[in-house]
């Protein structure tokens, strides 16, 4: 049950994320001040967006290719889980990788987007 409850609500957040950037992608380009409208980044937490992004994409290929993954989050620190023996275990710890790239590149593409709009 605490699964179905963790998934959903990485869905639940997943869809919010989504709507929060599209209500910023139809936003006019200036406001009524004549500024123009501000991404979801700026230049120097966008670098960092790539950056953590990549680091999270590299830990996704690693865990997939080794078959561990460390812990995500304080109160598991310094454990490895193993797809054979902590299979459930690794494959959440896999999955909120994958969301977190997946939020990550979705907010680096919606300020793209609005930085090179015409």
């Amino acid at each position: 049950m605490r699964d179905l409850l963790y998934y959903s609500l990485l869905l639940l957040l997943g869809f919010a994320w989504y709507r929060f950037g599209q209500k910023q992608l139809r936003k006019a380009p200036f406001d009524e001040n004549g500024a123009p409208t501000q991404g979801l980044v700026g230049p120097v937490g966008f670098l960092m967006s790539i950056g953590v992004a990549g680091a999270f994409l590299f830990a996704i290929v690693r865990a997939l290719a080794r078959g561990e993954i460390a812990c995500v989050g304080k109160g598991c620190a310094g454990q490895v889980y193993t797809l054979a023996a902590n299979a459930s275990a690794y494959w959440a710890n896999v999955l909120f990788l994958v969301w977190l790239v997946l939020a990550l590149a979705y907010a680096l593409y919606v300020t793209l987007k609005i930085w090179f709009r015409k």
